[in-house]
């Protein structure tokens, strides 16, 4: 995985890690974030955030104002109780809508109490975890789902957690974000579900389709 690190960063720019917001900030993002499009899941968090200023607010607020908010996002009846639900375990259980805490335990506890509220799974605890605390996991989403496969680095069967176990064994761990960030840049960018744009592929001569159709790249070396 190191040689494709390479070839995505000559591809789309080296990515240094950077924070993307405290812990509760990132959860609540994510969450939105879940069968929707970037714009949409941004759209409703900026509206949340101007409305309440605080999470403790949210946590607070009548489930209907949180949908109301949100429902640019999709599934805002869904994720409307789940957010205000989780925000109050958190204060419930530590005295304050922060999650900070989580930066002093060691990843596979930290993603363990993640793990343990409804409707956080694999993807939304890791992408917690990774942006927020820097701690090497690696969320798989869709675009990276699908490389995987196209790729062969997976069965086409593999399940998400089966391509997460895959990848993060094979990714050291200084390596995960950016692979992380670059691999979706690359789903978005190239690697499309619809029409890929083989092309302009960095990867040809690693992918099935790619070498059957003769695909050459400037960034096939190393």
């Amino acid at each position: 995985m190191k040689s494709v690190l390479r070839r995505l960063e000559r591809a789309y720019g080296r990515r240094t890690w950077r924070r993307w917001g405290r812990g509760a900030d990132i959860l609540v993002e994510t969450i939105l974030s879940q069968n929707t499009s970037d714009a949409n899941s941004s759209a409703g968090y900026r509206r949340l955030r101007r409305r309440f200023r605080s999470w403790d607010r949210v946590a607070d607020a009548p489930v209907a104002a949180i949908e109301e908010c949100i429902r640019v996002s999709g599934l805002s009846r869904v994720k409307a109780p789940r957010i205000k639900r989780i925000l109050r375990d958190i204060r419930r259980g530590h005295g304050a809508v922060s999650l900070e805490f989580l930066g002093g335990l060691a990843p596979a506890k930290a993603r363990e109490y993640l793990l343990g509220f409804k409707g956080v799974g694999p993807k939304t605890a890791n992408c917690v975890l990774l942006f927020s605390f820097r701690m090497p996991v690696f969320p798989v989403d869709t675009h990276i789902e699908r490389i995987a496969k196209r790729l062969g680095l997976v069965s086409q069967r593999a399940s998400a957690e089966e391509v997460e176990r895959a990848l993060t064994s094979a990714i050291a761990p200084c390596d995960r974000y950016a692979t992380h960030i670059l691999l979706i840049a690359h789903g978005r960018r190239t690697c499309r579900a619809r029409n890929p744009r083989c092309d302009w592929c960095c990867l040809p001569d690693l992918c099935p389709r790619g070498r059957t159709i003769g695909v050459q790249s400037e960034c096939t070396a190393g």
